[in-house]
């Protein structure tokens, strides 16, 4: 069992992001819904929350009104093995959404996402011990959207 669960607060379309996030990670599976019952704060009947797996990880959305929005001081970083993981999730997850630079994206919910090649997490987030590559490959990803593995592996 997962000591701790992400809870992502949205305005009225948990279900339906949701259901967009399971079509898109493998081993991914809605466990429960539950219904705002006649105590509210929201129609009864209506979606409160949906308890889901994402590749393994735990999650659960909440309906829990506009007050609630999502920025990129909190994101996920998928780590992905090849070009065409990022290329498939990067276009699936950025549908509707915003790119942004160095492999973040915002998806059409709101939900801020890293999509980054592990060649990249192990040059500069396991501090290479060439300090010289590292810093080109920073180079080379900050002027880029979507992280390109040839081009990073070139730097």
């Amino acid at each position: 069992m997962q000591k701790i669960t992400p809870f992502l607060c949205f305005n009225n379309n948990a279900e339906e992001a949701v259901n967009f996030y399971v079509s898109i990670f493998k081993n991914s599976r809605i466990v429960t819904t539950t219904y705002y019952g006649e105590a509210g704060p929201r129609p009864a009947g209506t979606v409160m929350t949906v308890a889901f797996h994402l590749d393994g990880q735990d999650f659960t959305a909440l309906n829990g009104g506009p007050e609630f929005t999502f920025s990129p001081a909190i994101s996920f970083v998928v780590k992905c093995e090849t070009q065409a993981e990022v290329d498939e999730l990067w276009e699936k997850l950025s549908e509707g959404g915003q790119p942004l630079q160095c492999g973040w994206l915002k998806d059409k919910y709101g939900m801020s996402w890293q999509i980054t090649p592990s060649v990249l997490i192990e040059t500069l987030m396991l501090n290479d011990t060439d300090a010289e590559k590292a810093q080109r490959v920073m180079k080379a990803m900050l002027q880029m959207n979507k992280i390109d593995i040839d081009k990073i592996k070139q730097a």
